[in-house]
């Protein structure tokens, strides 16, 4: 063989190594990447900022620092201040850091970092997990609408979205109260967050047991009273009234998933409540039919938990596959019944949707075609009806796949039973 088929067979040997071999995960997306760091560069240099809530978290700001503690009088241009305290706090570094929030370009390159820091974390989540293609880590850079809500809209979501994906990388390596920590600090910056605790609630008490899990809740609760300390202790309803508001209604125009109902349907009250309830219930089925098979079903769980309320009811060890899969899933639940999705939401679940999708059985054509379907509603402006529907149908055929296929993981450890359980 000569020296050029040589090099192009080793070439094609290593690259197939890169794309299939599990040994080669880092090295791959290590590569990705880098190649994200310039696609990210060329996307500061050449697509023009569109300002949207920037100035508005700049403004507010402002007036926190001129000794505003009332959320009620903490308003800006696009309305009244409505996250949590890690927001502003999050948004006093970023002021200090962009002279005064005037430094469009140090912003974008904040966010740029932020994001990824972001990849990295969830190429380090996919690879601790497992049961991903090497070759999936391809798909990650490829969202233009990701992209763009960083760098070119500088949404607080994606601060939320980082300290979360560290959340579920230490929930998945043990560190529970790391992870409580993270989640504390992501839920202080926005309510979102919530949608991962209804599956956080089954990893903690598998793992640890009725109380411990009540100590976890208690200390996930203290996170935001300690990070909302002082604006609680001078004005606690406005606070709270503002930045943990769960009756907000959304306008019509601005919504991504359900576009096709109509406006009359979008804002009935009764909507809202059967949304509510699907969510709720979506949860529950997966609680008992799904979440804890591998242990002998939920009840087996819940009587060992409750009857021995200090000890973990789990029979088997809670791999990171498994709490990965579980916190996503509970995650794309809590989406797909949203009472409504605004454009930089997607940022919640789109460096999921690979791994969520590697958890179905579907051929990969059908996984794909269905990362694709979700991309594409989310890059329609504004939303249609079919775009509304497309973003719907896949985020729920993705949920009806995990359910038939690996809502535990793709290698799910098994309880042995015996009479002495």
């Amino acid at each position: 063989m000569s020296s050029p088929a040589r090099f192009i067979h080793s070439l094609w040997s290593l690259s197939l190594r890169l794309l299939t071999d599990p040994g080669y995960f880092t090295t791959l997306a290590a590569l990705v990447i880098l190649g994200d760091t310039v696609l990210t560069q060329l996307i500061i240099r050449f697509i023009p900022y569109t300002e949207i809530d920037w100035e508005t978290y700049v403004y507010q700001l402002e007036l926190y620092l001129k000794g505003e503690r009332d959320y009620a009088l903490i308003t800006g241009p696009t309305g009244p201040i409505v996250y949590p305290a890690g927001h502003v706090y999050v948004h006093q570094l970023l002021y200090t850091l962009t002279n005064s929030g005037t430094s469009l370009w140090k912003a974008q390159e904040i966010y740029a970092a932020l994001y990824l820091a972001s990849l990295t974390l969830t190429a380090a989540v996919y690879k601790q997990a497992g049961g991903v293609p090497n070759w999936v880590m391809l798909l990650l850079p490829l969202s233009k609408r990701l992209h763009s809500i960083y760098v070119l809209r500088l949404f607080n979501d994606c601060w939320a979205v980082f300290a979360a994906q560290a959340a579920v990388l230490a929930f998945g390596r043990s560190w529970d109260a790391l992870g409580i920590a993270l989640l504390g600090c992501a839920l202080s910056v926005k309510m979102c967050v919530l949608l991962y605790v209804p599956g956080l609630l089954v990893v903690l008490f598998k793992r640890h047991g009725f109380l411990s899990t009540v100590l976890h809740v208690l200390a996930l609760g203290l996170t935001q009273l300690v990070i909302g300390a002082p604006f609680l202790l001078q004005y606690p309803w406005s606070y709270l009234k503002n930045s943990y508001e769960f009756s907000r209604v959304f306008l019509f125009k601005w919504t991504v998933n359900w576009r096709f109902l109509g406006e009359d349907l979008f804002l009935s009250p009764a909507w809202a409540r059967g949304l509510l309830v699907a969510h709720v219930t979506t949860l529950a089925l997966f609680g008992l039919f799904r979440w804890c098979r591998s242990d002998g079903g939920v009840w087996t769980v819940l009587n060992k938990g409750l009857r021995q309320p200090m000890n973990a009811p789990a029979r088997v060890p809670l791999t990171a596959d498994y709490v990965t899969t579980v916190l996503y899933t509970s995650n794309l639940i809590g989406v797909l019944f949203a009472r409504s999705l605004h454009y930089q939401f997607y940022s919640w679940y789109a460096m999921q949707l690979p791994f969520l999708a590697w958890r179905t059985r579907y051929p990969v054509p059908v996984k794909l075609a269905l990362l694709l379907a979700i991309e594409y509603a989310w890059n329609v402006y504004p939303s249609t009806s079919l775009s509304s529907g497309v973003l719907v149908g896949a985020n729920a055929v993705l949920v009806l796949g995990i359910w038939f296929g690996y809502p535990e993981g793709r290698a799910p450890v098994y309880a042995r039973t015996s009479k002495a359980d």
